[in-house]
């Protein structure tokens, strides 16, 4: 391979090569995850078919083309037929040697977020545990003992009394449970990373959460069919899927709607660290509901321990979530809207030679 096919096949954003008739004559490996379709099958097909922006650019794509100067587009939604729109900029530029080619790319925002908040999970995870441990230290023991002296004294007090000693005993059970829930935060275990299917893990959550929390719940199976294994935690992965589904479906409350379950393979997905290294995630899975969406002034910080949408919420289901999947060196994003909410896990591949044990 060339060095210029090096480059073009490396370059970790979706980039095009657009015909003078304005058809797709090339794209990398990261624009076919965009697309989520083969270069072969899209090659030769109308640009603004395949490419959804919600400006109208073509004008503008004209004349930079007959003015052979680059055109640079911020922040404007950019979407395809597989996918939901991204907040992105376009870079536009005559292609060098070519008359009337013009290469364009694709910068999704999400993706100069991922080192950053790999990173940012880690640390906050880090402060949470210790709190945990202190909370558990210095709270849980001394609730029992409350709990006890409640107890006694109810044994000779008359009804109207009974109901002050009952307060104190339920609200003392209500905090030592938030304190197990913390605690469980705290002591998670470092993940025994073996292949799993990650379909038996989906299956497994949404029947656990059809005949419980999620009774009022459609939960619709999209899935990609050839999907290959993850390399992961199988008990853990599944308590990730079940908080995600859990959340979802207290967003909705009682009257219920709907939760798509969506995988697909996506093989120019890489999460790449400070240090220049990078890891290939191309196993995703979304969890997509149409309750009423996160509220604006958590949602950038909703994987945070103690951020919580919830009035009564603690705020650890999203932050066990994250934590869990950092530790797979894996990554999980966001994207809400009222009616759509979507959260994305991306995951690595088991290696080949593990695939079949």
């Amino acid at each position: 391979m060339s060095m210029d096919r090096q480059i073009w096949a490396s370059l970790p954003i979706p980039s095009f090569v657009i015909a003078p008739d304005n058809r797709i004559d090339a794209m990398n490996p990261a624009a076919e995850g965009f697309l989520n379709a083969s270069a072969k099958h899209v090659k030769g097909s109308p640009v603004w078919d395949m490419i959804a922006v919600d400006d109208p650019l073509e004008e503008a794509f004209e004349r930079a083309r007959e003015s052979n100067t680059p055109l640079f587009v911020n922040d404007i939604d950019v979407g395809s037929g597989q996918r939901a729109p991204l907040k992105s900029s376009l870079q536009i530029a005559p292609l060098s040697g070519r008359a009337g080619y013009m290469l364009m790319m694709i910068s999704p925002r999400e993706l100069a977020g991922r080192m950053t908040q790999s990173h940012s999970v880690k640390s906050a995870a880090k402060s949470a545990i210790g709190m945990a441990e202190m909370l558990a230290h210095e709270i849980k023991n001394p609730l029992a003992g409350i709990t006890g002296a409640a107890q006694l004294l109810s044994m000779n007090l008359n009804a109207d009394e009974l109901e002050l000693t009952d307060l104190i005993v339920a609200e003392s059970r209500r905090i030592v449970k938030l304190l197990e829930q913390v605690e469980q935060f705290g002591n998670l275990t470092e993940p025994v990373r073996k292949p799993v299917n990650l379909h038996d893990v989906l299956d497994r959550a949404r029947r656990s959460a059809l005949l419980g929390f999620g009774a009022q719940m459609k939960i619709i199976e999209d899935y990609d069919p050839s999907l290959p294994p993850a390399l992961g935690d199988k008990d853990q992965l599944l308590q990730v899927v079940l908080n995600l589904l859990k959340n979802a479906s207290e967003a909705a409350g009682e009257g219920g709607g709907t939760i798509r379950l969506h995988t697909y393979f996506e093989h120019s997905f890489r999460l790449r660290r400070a240090d220049g290294s990078g890891q290939s995630l191309p196993l995703q899975i979304e969890v997509i509901d149409d309750g009423p969406g996160l509220p604006d002034h958590i949602r950038s910080v909703i994987f945070d321990p103690f951020v919580s949408g919830r009035e009564n919420g603690t705020g650890l289901g999203l932050a066990l979530v994250s934590k869990i999947i950092s530790e797979h060196d894996g990554w999980i994003s966001v994207d809400s809207t009222p009616g759509r909410t979507v959260f994305r896990i991306s995951l690595s591949r088991a290696p080949a030679h593990q695939e079949e044990i």
